[in-house]
């Protein structure tokens, strides 16, 4: 069996307890080593061989685990945050699936989640935002029709630009082509880290601020008017508004 687990965003405490579980119990250990914080990996049990993925290709990881699924041995592949989100497992599973290896999905703590957290903000105010976008500027990975950084900017919903703080001057000046210069913007580097980093702006100005901050990478910018102080209170804890519940009363 391979399991494959969200390690969360960085504080070995937001680890699932059963990931942990897992991680701890494998005879063979596959993580993301330029993300994932080696803590996640402190209780590995004595034995263990771990390899860091950032050396490997997707053959020698592969590899690795028919080796091990051959002698019987469980294996934990660690992925930074949930690795549903850019975490390319899939197509590690569509290999297992033609060797016909088991495997299964632990969940984790994304790094977006991560970073409303440390932000102590909402992604979804009533009256501000009830969408939330997650995307990336367009790299080595091109983006499909209709999901360009403009595209989606159009909507002036909340929004998660992952894998992009490099170009915060390219994305800066295509998000002012669609949200008002003067939304704030928010770009958090490791959240939950001991290197924490969080610096705050606007499109006009978050570029230079974070350039002066020396972020260049493993960084989270959020864009939106959720990061402002104006918004409506929900109907969920509105003593007016019934619900099946709670029977509302008059003012």
């Amino acid at each position: 069996m391979v399991s494959f687990i969200g390690a969360g965003p960085g504080d070995p405490e937001l680890l699932t307890i059963k990931g942990k579980k897992i991680i701890d119990s494998a005879d063979v250990i596959i993580y993301a080593g330029s993300l994932v914080n080696p803590q996640v990996l402190a209780d590995a049990k004595e034995g263990a061989v771990i390899y860091n993925s950032a050396t490997m290709h997707l053959d020698e990881v592969i590899e690795v685990m028919k080796d091990a699924e051959e002698k019987g041995l469980k294996v934990a592949r660690v992925h930074t945050g949930d690795p549903a989100i850019y975490g390319a497992h899939r197509e590690q599973m569509d290999r297992l699936d033609e060797l016909g290896i088991e495997y299964e999905v632990i969940p984790g703590v994304s790094s977006f989640l991560a970073t409303a957290a440390v932000l102590k903000k909402e992604y979804t105010l009533p009256g501000v935002s009830q969408t939330v976008i997650l995307t990336r500027m367009e790299g080595r990975t091109p983006m499909p029709p209709k999901e360009k950084l403009l595209d989606l900017a159009q909507h002036n919903a909340t929004m998660i630009i992952f894998l992009s703080v490099g170009m915060l001057d390219e994305m800066s000046e295509i998000l002012r082509q669609a949200y008002r210069p003067d939304t704030p913007v928010a770009v958090v580097y490791k959240a939950t880290w001991e290197d924490q980093k969080i610096v705050i702006g606007d499109l006009t100005n978050i570029a230079e601020k974070v350039k002066a901050a020396g972020i260049t990478k493993t960084a989270l910018t959020v864009v939106g008017d959720f990061l402002g102080d104006e918004y409506e209170l929900s109907k969920l804890y509105d003593k007016t508004f019934t619900t099946e519940f709670r029977k509302g009363v008059s003012e």
